[in-house]
């Protein structure tokens, strides 16, 4: 019972925030994912930005992230300053592209015309792309001057939905097999890689990005959970929400706690709702406006939203009541990829959302010659 009693930190300001902004940046996602997709449709030179992954790049993500995650376990602090370069650059563009559709609509509705500023062969920079370059270099710049972790999220959910948007899986197939590569990937670098390199390397990296001493509950990076380390990270790969969100001390708070959920926990199921979203897309599409009432029922972007939600709260609960680093994907992946599988089957429609829903944007019609 007294286990079960910690599980009364969920109830805490900081940790309902982090579950709702975590499921309203997994559905943000996927809805600007489709709406990029649509804007491909129409200007067949944005195509070249996206990449439509196969079989052989899904198995090679979790390989290079492998590597990575041990580049940075062994070399971080002679990385540190590239590292924080290539962050601050990805942020500011990434910034740029979730803020792009606002500013075309506020161009539209009030009639403002968008000059060219500035023009280089075929590419151009157009005046609200000069204002949107400035808004992001100075957010980016106020999140290196004072790492504040609301900028944090901020840069962080930005990447998040440039990542989702560009890295696109064709089918469940694909999907599938990503899933089960990172599934596999997470829980052996957070249970197994202690018994191969000394350390648990996951856990090592998300300390060694941090520089002042404060008091956290949760790792940044796939380790939700009630762990304690003592350093703050620095770049925005993740979100964080201090524990005091509402003001007042904490019991037993001898810094500054924050809980914090690493981006990959929702960019990788982002890549899923964006892929049944585009099928819920299409089928509206068949269908027509007569049968969408009762097609209300059969969107499956629903249930992996809602199977989402509920697997993260099964992550951080574990977390608490293990007080260990938890592989958050370990939860997050049956219960968003099952429901979207076992309803796939059930309607007859799991051959169709098998070979691909998402329409390739670059794929050239074949004429077979007789």
């Amino acid at each position: 019972m007294e286990s079960l009693s910690e599980l009364t930190y969920l109830l805490e300001p900081a940790s309902l925030a982090l579950i709702f902004t975590a499921v309203m940046v997994v559905y943000s996602s996927a809805q600007r994912a489709l709406n990029y997709e649509k804007e491909m449709e129409s200007h067949r030179d944005l195509a070249d930005a996206a990449i439509t992954l196969d079989s052989s790049q899904a198995l090679m993500i979790p390989v290079a992230s492998s590597c990575s995650l041990l580049l940075m376990f062994y070399l971080f602090a002679s990385m540190s300053q590239i590292i924080m370069a290539f962050t601050a650059i990805a942020s500011a563009s990434s910034f740029a592209f979730c803020l792009a559709p606002c500013t075309a609509s506020l161009t539209t509705r009030f009639g403002f015309t968008d000059p060219a500023l500035m023009r280089c062969c075929r590419w151009q920079l157009s005046r609200s792309q000069f204002f949107l370059a400035l808004m992001s270099a100075g957010v980016v710049a106020g999140w290196l001057i004072s790492g504040h972790w609301i900028l944090n999220n901020i840069l962080g959910i930005s990447i998040c939905i440039a990542f989702v948007s560009h890295v696109r899986l064709p089918n469940i197939k694909i999907c599938a097999l990503l899933l089960a590569c990172l599934f596999v990937y997470d829980i052996f670098w957070v249970f197994f890689s202690e018994q191969f390199f000394g350390a648990n390397v996951m856990v090592s990296v998300a300390m060694q990005q941090a520089s002042n001493p404060v008091h956290t509950v949760a790792s940044s990076l796939k380790l939700p959970g009630f762990q304690t380390v003592t350093k703050k990270l620095e770049l925005p790969v993740k979100l964080v929400f201090p524990r005091n969100l509402l003001g007042g001390n904490i019991p037993s708070m001898s810094g500054i706690e924050f809980m914090m959920l690493g981006l990959g926990d929702m960019a990788i199921p982002g890549m899923l709702l964006a892929l049944v979203l585009c099928f819920d897309n299409r089928i509206s599409k068949v269908y027509g406006s007569e049968t969408s009432p009762s097609l209300k029922h059969r969107t499956y972007h629903w249930y992996a939203l809602w199977g989402y939600a509920l697997g993260l709260i099964a992550a951080l609960a574990a977390g608490v009541l293990m007080h260990a680093p938890q592989p958050a994907l370990l939860y997050l992946v049956p219960s968003t990829l099952g429901p979207v599988m076992f309803l796939a089957w059930v309607r007859n429609e799991l051959h169709e959302l098998w070979n691909g829903p998402r329409p390739v944007i670059n794929e050239k019609p074949h004429i077979m010659e007789v």
